[in-house]
């Protein structure tokens, strides 16, 4: 069990890093209005958000989705982690 619980995690996490570097790629190549895109940004925007509060943008460039992987991944490994010492 724990080790689905484990593979489950890594998907997530997965899953969310792409839907962040795609919706990047997708808001340089594709309108705002785009279906596609506008799914991607109400899935990543709660979660970009509240990083881009504290995160400022440098010289027009927006850091928070680099942020954001890598808080994907510190609480990816701490998960998994945690499961691994309660096994």
């Amino acid at each position: 069990m724990v080790l689905f619980l484990i593979q489950v995690i890594r998907i997530a996490a997965s899953v969310f890093s792409w839907l962040v570097i795609i919706g990047i790629v997708l808001s340089y190549f594709v309108s705002p209005y785009n279906t596609i895109r506008r799914t991607i940004d109400n899935i990543i925007s709660p979660l970009l958000n509240p990083i881009r509060k504290v995160v400022p943008s440098f010289g027009g460039f927006d850091f928070s989705p680099m942020v954001l992987i890598i808080l994907i991944q510190v609480v990816e490994s701490l998960l998994i982690a945690l499961l691994n010492f309660l096994r």
